[in-house]
């Protein structure tokens, strides 16, 4: 099926993709999104590893308990959406060369 040679040479490809991805997953660990409700008047900073760095509320929404726990869920969940599209991106270039099905991590 393959000889010692092209054996070799998919090692060293997976290898390097591993490598690859090992820095993609650093590089989100460090990249910022932000999701926000309310017209920004709630807004949540995480990184790409849905780590919440920051949270902004506008004290206009501080009156209404419900309405601002509503907001923060609705602001957290624009944050992860951008965080998954982020990631899903940047893993996607890795991806870009691997057979069809087949996904990143392996």
């Amino acid at each position: 099926m393959f000889n010692k040679g092209q054996l070799s040479g998919l090692m060293k490809q997976a290898q390097m993709m591993q490598e690859n991805l090992r820095k993609a997953q650093d590089e989100l660990a460090l990249m910022d999104v932000s999701g926000e409700a309310a017209s920004g008047k709630v807004k949540i900073e995480m990184t790409c590893k849905h780590i919440v760095k920051r949270v902004h509320i506008d004290p206009s929404v501080m009156d209404d308990k419900e309405m601002l726990e509503d907001l923060l869920t609705a602001a957290f969940n624009d944050a992860t959406r951008k965080a998954e599209e982020t990631s899903e991106a940047k893993m996607g270039k890795l991806s870009a060369g691997l057979p069809a099905g087949m996904k990143l991590p392996f």
